[in-house]
């Protein structure tokens, strides 16, 4: 254990294992807030321009899906928002002017959301075909402008600035620094292509599932196309958005940087290193490629790169953390390019068929690729966050003195955040399972321009003209 938590806060430990798993949970729906309403309205739009039945009736039962799904994150969410004020109140009473500057505007972006949603929902069976998906882009704009805003905030611990400190105290704020930090532009790019992946990924995985099954009708082969393609499509940019998001951390955070590297000492020609760990100081059982890793940092194999051993000891990541930190970076990097390869062998097929490949093994891929990507967008938070400790604001705030220094058990409040989430994530899972029974047995309610009644019956005849 490193110098800065050998005499941590009792609570530290508790408080940092609460707040890993909420985020690790929210992280799961943040997806589908903010990319699976994009593709329903896709979708909506089809419907509309095409007279596609098929195309209206996913978009109908996406948007139920979506509102199951916005309800369990809004209140996974709230609790973030508490535990960020009971777990942390050295983080709030400090720099509080300045961090919840990004939460104050995501605050608005969540009503406007919350409110467009609830009348896209509610104008399925009251309003005309294009009102109606016009009611539902500010959803979509909304989503990314609060992820925007989270991200922001996360960009603002990583990276501070737009604050003045006088002995240690803030005493005066520049909104605009704060929300535009330097690792603003890179962080919310990589964290919107993810969230579009990973929704498309999954939703796309459900459909591939029923595929091989045997439901290969056009309703079903619909449903995987549309959120597949997006999500294949935007993998090949993630890759170099990620690139330029390591490049900024080895220009701006050397030692989460080293980390990733898993570098123990500064130098130049430093190898790339696949797998691995870091024992006594040196790195065993990994591969090493020379001079890789210097070329990606600096596109030359000579440049140098800040290792381990120029952290200061007492705020120095322990050998443990360090691991952690560039195996969630590998596993990161390999689910991604394992996206990419099902992505090329899908656009293979498509070029040479224009249709879905009828390999089975392909759709084995497909229905994987959900988890595989949400596995990568998990392992991207754990490179964030635990790469940047010690510290919880960068250079400003150690992590033990923003730790709450109440005298309670925050292990009995683990196990009950335990408890509740997991029935909150197996009551969704039921409502989710019980939706779908329902739509399998043609239980679907009439809508005023849906399957039951054509699009013909709805739409101005300049429209279908």
């Amino acid at each position: 254990m490193n110098g800065a938590l050998a005499a941590a806060p009792a609570q530290l430990l508790a408080a940092r294992e609460q707040m890993a798993f909420t985020l690790a949970f929210h992280i799961v729906l943040v997806p589908f807030g903010v990319a699976f309403t994009s593709l329903m309205s896709v979708l909506n739009l089809r419907a509309i321009r095409r007279r596609d039945d098929d195309a209206l009736r996913l978009a109908e039962r996406w948007s139920k899906v979506a509102a199951v799904l916005f309800a369990v994150g809004a209140v996974s969410g709230t609790v973030l928002s508490f535990e960020m004020g009971l777990l942390w109140p050295g983080l709030m009473g400090r720099f509080g002017a300045a961090y919840g500057i990004p939460f104050a505007v995501e605050g608005l972006f969540f009503f406007l959301e919350a409110i467009f949603l609830a009348i896209y929902i509610y104008g399925w069976r009251r309003m005309r075909p294009w009102p109606h998906f016009w009611a539902g882009v500010p959803v979509t704009l909304a989503g990314a402008g609060g992820t925007a805003c989270v991200v922001a905030a996360n960009g603002w611990m990583n990276l501070p600035g737009g604050v003045t400190l006088r002995n240690g105290a803030v005493v005066g704020v520049r909104p605009l620094a704060v929300f535009f930090n330097r690792a603003f532009w890179w962080e919310s790019v990589h964290m919107l292509l993810a969230a579009y992946i990973v929704a498309g990924f999954m939703v796309a995985g459900v459909y591939a599932m029923a595929m091989l099954r045997g439901r290969r009708d056009r309703y079903h082969r619909l449903g995987f196309l549309v959120p597949f393609t997006v999500a294949a499509a935007l993998v090949p940019a993630q890759i170099l958005v990620g690139h330029w998001a390591a490049h900024e951390v080895y220009r701006n955070e050397p030692a989460k940087f080293a980390a990733v590297e898993i570098l123990p000492r500064t130098g130049g020609n430093v190898p790339e290193t696949i797998g691995g760990v870091l024992v006594d100081g040196r790195v065993r059982y990994g591969v090493r490629i020379p001079g890789l890793a210097s070329f990606f940092a600096g596109y030359r194999r000579d440049t140098a790169i800040q290792g381990l051993d120029a952290v200061p000891p007492p705020v120095r990541l322990s050998p443990a953390l360090v691991s952690t930190v560039h195996l969630a970076f590998d596993v990161m990097v390999l689910t991604a390019f394992m996206l990419l390869a099902l992505g090329l062998w899908f656009a293979l097929g498509w070029w040479r068929r224009r249709d879905v490949p009828e390999s089975r093994w392909f759709l084995r891929g497909a229905a994987a690729s959900g988890v595989v990507a949400l596995i990568s967008l998990e392992c991207g938070w754990v490179v964030t966050e635990v790469g940047r400790q010690p510290w919880t604001v960068q250079g400003l705030l150690l992590t033990r003195d923003a730790v709450t220094g109440v005298d309670v058990n925050l292990w009995w409040f683990l196990a009950l955040i335990l408890v509740v989430y997991t029935a909150v994530g197996i009551a969704t899972v039921l409502v989710l399972r019980s939706m779908r029974r329902r739509w399998a047995a043609g239980e679907d309610p009439g809508v005023p321009y849906g399957p039951e009644a054509p699009l013909e019956a709805a739409l101005p005849e300049t429209v279908l003209r």
